[in-house]
């Protein structure tokens, strides 16, 4: 359903932890990016982005809806992320 194109993340002990996902949605025309912040790495924040450029809203809002519905794809996105650092 999803497909990573990209995955970067970083610690300090200031910030914590703080990542980014690139990910094409299968059916979907633009592709997605996820930036993820932790200060523990157990509880993650998020906020959710067209990776280059602006695109369907309505899209984006069931890409949030799927993210927020479903832990496994989540955690899938976290789990690419800290495979980086």
């Amino acid at each position: 359903m999803i497909q990573v194109l990209e995955a970067t993340m970083q610690y300090n002990k200031g910030d914590g932890y703080v990542g980014k996902v690139g990910f094409q949605v299968e059916g979907h025309k633009l592709p997605y990016e996820i930036t993820l912040f932790s200060k523990n790495g157990k509880e993650w924040g998020y906020g959710l982005f067209f990776l280059k450029e602006s695109g369907n809203e309505e899209q984006l809002e069931a890409v949030e809806e799927m993210l927020e519905d479903n832990d496994e794809v989540f955690e899938q996105l976290v789990d690419v992320a800290k495979s980086s650092l």
